[in-house]
C-alpha cells in the first residue's frame, strides 16, 4: 500500500554540504578542490560549485524589498511587471531619411523607446559643411544639424507616445536643444514626452581622449542642462553615466561599477553646486551599463549597482526614495564578433536575458552584425525580437527579481559591491574620477585587469566561438554595400546651407546661448548645431588626455582570418596545413579534431584524411598536398614509434614545419631531434603561434 503523503526524503535522506564536499573531492582523486570547482573571476572573486543557506547574506531578505532601500531587488515595487521592460532600440543611419525608414520599422515592430546616435561630426560640434568635420560627418551616426533634420528623422513619430533618447556626445546641450525646440514645434506637452539626453562628458573624454571644452565649462553646461530640465520636463533625465568607454576597454564588472560611482559623484558635485538639491540632481541621473555575456556576473553586477547608488546617495544626504538608480541596459560590443556573426544571436540574448532579470529598465539588444559596422533591416528585426521573445513568450518580466534570494546570487551581488566599493573609495582618495582619468591611473587599472583576460583569449581558455572556437572558414559573410559618403556630406552641406540663418551672428548666439533656454529658442529660430557649439565657446579650450584602448575580444584572432581570407583572394588558397593521422582512428581523432581548429582559428586551410598506417604513407600523401606545414596527430600511447619515424620523412618531403599535437613531456629534446619544430596543446598560446605560423607563410609581416 502506498503511503498517502509522498515525500522525497523517504528515498533520498538529506546531505549536508560537507558529506558532498567529502564525495566530491573523493571523486577529484587527488586533484584539489578549490582548482578543479571553484571558478576564479576577474574580479579576483571565487565561485563556488555548490551555496547553501550557510551563504545566505543577512538575516531573511538580506537584500530587502523591491522597490524599498538599498534598491538591490528593483527601483520600483512591481519592476517591469505591469509595463514590461523598456526596449530601447538604437539607430544611427546617416542619413534622416533612411534613419525615420528604420524607426517606424522598429515602432511597428514593437520598440518601445528610441536612442539615436548622432554622426562624429555633430558629437564634436561642427556642421558638416565645416572643413574641420571632412573626416567626422556621416561617420557612426545621424547627421542631424538642425532641428529639420530630427525633424524629418522623426517624421511620423508619435513623440508623446515613445521615450527619445540621445548619444551627442560634448554637444550634449547644442543636441538637447534641437530635440526640445522640436517637442515646441509640435506642441507636446511637458508632461506627455519622455526622454534622456545623456550629458556624460567624463565618458566622451575616456573614450574619445578629447573634449572641444575645458571639463569646467563642460560640466558646468551639464548641470545647466539638468537644473532647466528638472524644472521643466519631469519624465526627461539631462545627465547620463555611461560605463561602456571602461567596460569596452576590458574593465571587469567591479571596476565598471566604482567608474560608474566616481563618475556620478562628480556630476553630483557639479549639479548641486550649481543650485540643485541632492534629491534633484540624483533623480537626473540616467546609468547606462553594458552587458556581457557571463549572465549571472551580469545579473549580479546591476544589483549591486543599484545596491552603491544608494549608499552613495545616502551619503550625499539625499532622501531614500532618490537613492534609486534607473538603469539604461545594452548589450556589449566586446563579445560581438565580424566572422560568424550569427553567433551573436546568442550572445545578445545571454545579454538581454540579464539585464531583464537583473532588473534594467531600459534594455538595447545590438544588431548580430553591427561589428561589422553596419546594420540592415533584418538584423534590426531580429535585435528587437530578441527583447520581445524574451518578454512576450518567456514572460521573464512576469516575476519580481526572480535573482532574489538565490544563495549564490545574493553572495555574488555582495561579492561585486564589496570589490566595487574599494575601488571607488580609491579613486576618491585620489580625488575624484577626473584625476583618475587625467593621470592614466583608470586606464592602469583596466589594462592590468585585462591583460589576464587577453591571456586567457590567446590560449583559448576562454573560447569565442566561431572565431578561437569552431571556426567555420567556408562560411558567407555579411556584407553590406559601402555608403557614398561624399554623397552623404554634398547633401547635407546643401541642406545646411538653406537652413542655416545667416542673420543670427555669432555675437548674437554668444549672447543669448548663455541659458539653455535662449539656446533652445535660437535652435527653434534656425541656428544649427554648428552655430549653437561655436557659440558656447567650443574648440577654443579644449580638453585632451590619452584615450582608453578599445579591446573587442575577437579582434586579434579575427585579424589572422582576415590574413588567410585575403592570401585565399589573391593567391587561390588559403595557407595549408597537413595533418599527418597516425594509426587507427580512435587514436587520432581527438587531437585531429583539435588540430583543425587549432588552425582554421588562423585562417589555414587544413587537409584531412582518414589515418596512415606508417610512415611511407604520411610522407607520400604530404608530398601530392602542396602544403609546408605537417602535424602529426595521434596518442601519447602510440607516439613514441610514429614521431621517431614519421617527422624525418615530412622534413624529407619538403615539409618547412614539423607540429606535434600535443605535449611532448621528457620526449621534447629526442622529438625536436628527429625533425619536430613545434607542439601545440591545450593552454598553449594559441594566437601568438598561429600569428608566428603566418609570418613564416608570408602571409603576415612582422
Amino acid at each position: 500500500m502506498l503511503d498517502p503523503e509522498f515525500s522525497i526524503r523517504n528515498d533520498f535522506p538529506p546531505v549536508d554540504y560537507d558529506q558532498w564536499r567529502e564525495l566530491a573531492e573523493a571523486a577529484l582523486k587527488g586533484v584539489q578542490f578549490e582548482k578543479k570547482l571553484v571558478t576564479h573571476t576577474y574580479e579576483g572573486l571565487d565561485q563556488q560549485p555548490v551555496y547553501t543557506r550557510k551563504d545566505q547574506i543577512g538575516e531573511g531578505a538580506g537584500s530587502g524589498l523591491p522597490g524599498w532601500p538599498p534598491f538591490v531587488r528593483g527601483a520600483s515595487k512591481l519592476g517591469s511587471v505591469r509595463t514590461g521592460w523598456d526596449l530601447r532600440q538604437e539607430h544611427s543611419a546617416p542619413k534622416p531619411s533612411a534613419a525615420n525608414e528604420a524607426i517606424l520599422a522598429d515602432l511597428e515592430g514593437g520598440v518601445s523607446s528610441l536612442l539615436l546616435v548622432l554622426d562624429r561630426a555633430t558629437r564634436a560640434g561642427f556642421d558638416a559643411d565645416d572643413d574641420r568635420a571632412t573626416d567626422l560627418a556621416g561617420y557612426g551616426g545621424l547627421m542631424a544639424y538642425h532641428v529639420d533634420d530630427l525633424d524629418r528623422a522623426l517624421a511620423d513619430v508619435q513623440l508623446s507616445l515613445i521615450g527619445m533618447s540621445f548619444e551627442a556626445g560634448a554637444a550634449f546641450l547644442p543636441a538637447a536643444a534641437l530635440l526640445v525646440s522640436l517637442w515646441q514645434r509640435r506642441q507636446l506637452s511637458p508632461t506627455d514626452v519622455r526622454g534622456a539626453m545623456n550629458a556624460d562628458p567624463l565618458a566622451v573624454l575616456a573614450r574619445e581622449g578629447h573634449l572641444p571644452v575645458s571639463l569646467e565649462t563642460a560640466l558646468a553646461q551639464m548641470s545647466s542642462l539638468a537644473k532647466w530640465i528638472s524644472e521643466n520636463y519631469p519624465r526627461v533625465t539631462a545627465v547620463g553615466v555611461d560605463t561602456s568607454p571602461y567596460h569596452h576597454a576590458g574593465a571587469t564588472a567591479a571596476q565598471d561599477l566604482a567608474f560608474a560611482m566616481a563618475t556620478a559623484v562628480q556630476y553630483l558635485r557639479s549639479m548641486t553646486g550649481n543650485g540643485m538639491s541632492i534629491d534633484t540632481a540624483a533623480r537626473q541621473i540616467l546609468f547606462r551599463i553594458s552587458i556581457g555575456t557571463h549572465h549571472f556576473l551580469s545579473i549580479a553586477k546591476l544589483r549591486a549597482g543599484r545596491r552603491l547608488w544608494a549608499r552613495v546617495v545616502d551619503a550625499c544626504g539625499g532622501s531614500a526614495d532618490s537613492g534609486a538608480m534607473h538603469v539604461h541596459a545594452r548589450t556589449s560590443e566586446r563579445v560581438l564578433t565580424r566572422h560568424s556573426p550569427y553567433m551573436n544571436l546568442l550572445r545578445n540574448t545571454v545579454g538581454v536575458f540579464a539585464a531583464g532579470i537583473g532588473g534594467a529598465e531600459a534594455i538595447t539588444s545590438l544588431p548580430f552584425d553591427y561589428a561589422t559596422g553596419q546594420t540592415d533591416n533584418f538584423s534590426r528585426r531580429v535585435a528587437r525580437n530578441t527583447g520581445l521573445i524574451l518578454q512576450e513568450e518567456s514572460h521573464l518580466h512576469r516575476v519580481i527579481d526572480p535573482a532574489g534570494g538565490s544563495w549564490f546570487l545574493e553572495n555574488l551581488t555582495d561579492q561585486i559591491a564589496n570589490k566595487a566599493w574599494g575601488i571607488f573609495q580609491e579613486i576618491e582618495r585620489q580625488g575624484g574620477m577626473i584625476p583618475a582619468l587625467e593621470s592614466g591611473w583608470a586606464a592602469e587599472q583596466i589594462d592590468s585587469a585585462f591583460a589576464l583576460r587577453a591571456k586567457d583569449i590567446a590560449t583559448r581558455k576562454e573560447g569565442i566561438t566561431g572565431v578561437s572556437e569552431f571556426p567555420n572558414l567556408d562560411e558567407e559573410r555579411i556584407e553590406h554595400p559601402p555608403l557614398d559618403m561624399q554623397d552623404l556630406r554634398d547633401s547635407a552641406a546643401k541642406r545646411i546651407e538653406s537652413q542655416r540663418d545667416e542673420m543670427l551672428s555669432i555675437s548674437q548666439l554668444s549672447t543669448d546661448v548663455q541659458s539653455v533656454a535662449g539656446a533652445i529658442e535660437l535652435a527653434a529660430e534656425g541656428a544649427t548645431l554648428g552655430q549653437l557649439a561655436d557659440a558656447l565657446g567650443f574648440h577654443r579650450e579644449a580638453t585632451n588626455i590619452t584615450p582608453l584602448e578599445i579591446h573587442r575580444f575577437a579582434e586579434p584572432f579575427e585579424e589572422l582570418r582576415d590574413a588567410g581570407d585575403a592570401w585565399q583572394a589573391e593567391h587561390g588558397q588559403r595557407p595549408r596545413v597537413f595533418l599527418a593521422n597516425m594509426g587507427p582512428v580512435a587514436h587520432f581523432t581527438a587531437r585531429a579534431t583539435y588540430a583543425k581548429g587549432f588552425f582554421e582559428a588562423g585562417g589555414f586551410g587544413v587537409i584531412t584524411n582518414e589515418g596512415f598506417q606508417d610512415a611511407d604513407a604520411a610522407e607520400k600523401a604530404f608530398a601530392d598536398c602542396d602544403a609546408a606545414i605537417a602535424v602529426i596527430c595521434s596518442s601519447d600511447k602510440l607516439y613514441p614509434e610514429f614521431v621517431p619515424a614519421v617527422a624525418p620523412k615530412l622534413k624529407a618531403a619538403g615539409a618547412r614545419t614539423v607540429v606535434l599535437a600535443g605535449k611532448p613531456g621528457q620526449n621534447e629534446e629526442a622529438w625536436r631531434a628527429a625533425g619536430v619544430d613545434r607542439f601545440i596543446f591545450v593552454s598553449c598560446n594559441v594566437l601568438a603561434t598561429l600569428r608566428e605560423m603566418l609570418e613564416e607563410e608570408g602571409v603576415l609581416t612582422s
